[in-house]
């Protein structure tokens, strides 16, 4: 397997620590992670892109390591949709693809809506945009698969999490990906990413700014509104079958949201955490929708 490098990149005041596969000439596609998750997360994926000549680079989150916490703690996914345009300019990249997982799917989707002129395709992996929110208000069914949002909004939330090793984060995998047992030396790598300080209280940050409001950046107003809308450029959705977090039946009218088109596959015998169980399927689908970089 192709070695992945590790770097780090400079984009506004944050430093984030990244992943990289391909030649550090080649067309950019950047790669973001999810929760609870890192850049590993793309470990399968990187390899593949490289040698199709892609310049693969997965960064952490704004928040995920200590040198990309901001001062004002704000997690909003308008800001961490800025970040990755900005890591885009920072790597010298004029254009770029984009694939997000989660997270990182309304971070790439908020990205490829606020600088589209900059991003030629994009890729989500199990976070539907324009339907999931929806779906949270008004579908008790995925209401009760996301109870764990409302639980990160207490202060005790932390506490909770980070015991007992974070078994909190092995029942979330186990639920959210029945079946899939993720490696004891990646689970360890991903425990120690959260263990590190202030990880825990920035990853559980975005749920607090988008349900509570909490340090949400008024300057951000705007393109927090405009992210909600519809996707400019051409766009993938992949999706588990057996997703224990969000239901594959909400992906149903994503289309509406794509004005220049969706590609649209639900995944067989996958969950959440789908670049991860299936990526022969998966990777595939990447590797084809982006074509030749």
């Amino acid at each position: 397997m192709m070695e992945l490098r590790q770097s780090r990149v400079n984009a506004g005041d944050l430093e984030f620590p990244t992943l990289e596969a391909g030649p550090s000439d080649g067309k950019l596609v950047l790669c973001l992670h999810g929760f609870p998750d890192h850049p590993r997360s793309w470990r399968l994926l990187l390899p593949e892109l490289g040698r199709a000549g892609w310049r693969a680079v997965a960064p952490a989150l704004r928040g995920y390591a200590p040198s990309a916490q901001p001062q004002n703690a704000c997690y909003q996914v308008a800001a961490a949709s800025r970040d990755a345009l900005g890591i885009s300019e920072a790597l010298g990249a004029e254009r770029c693809a984009l694939v997000g997982h989660d997270w990182g799917a309304a971070v790439v989707a908020g990205a490829a809506i606020l600088g589209a002129e900059r991003v030629s395709k994009l890729v989500t992996l199990a976070v539907p945009h324009g339907t999931f929110g929806p779906a949270l208000m008004t579908r008790y069914a995925q209401q009760k698969r996301s109870w764990y949002m409302f639980l990160f909004q207490l202060p005790l939330a932390e506490m909770i999490v980070a015991a007992d090793d974070f078994a909190f984060v092995d029942r979330l995998w186990e639920d959210w990906s029945p079946g899939y047992e993720l490696p004891p030396d990646e689970r360890k790598a991903l425990k120690e990413t959260l263990a590190a300080p202030g990880v825990l209280t920035a990853a559980l940050g975005y749920y607090r700014a988008t349900l509570s409001g909490q340090n949400v950046d008024p300057a951000l107003a705007d393109d927090t509104a405009a992210i909600n809308g519809p996707v400019p450029v051409p766009a993938l959705h992949l999706h588990g079958a057996d997703d224990g977090c969000i239901g594959a039946d909400i992906c149903d009218g994503m289309e509406a949201f794509f004005p220049a088109g969706l590609r649209k596959r639900i995944v067989e015998g996958a969950g959440h955490f789908l670049q991860l169980e299936r990526p022969d399927l998966v990777n595939p689908e990447i590797l084809d929708f982006l074509g030749a970089p």
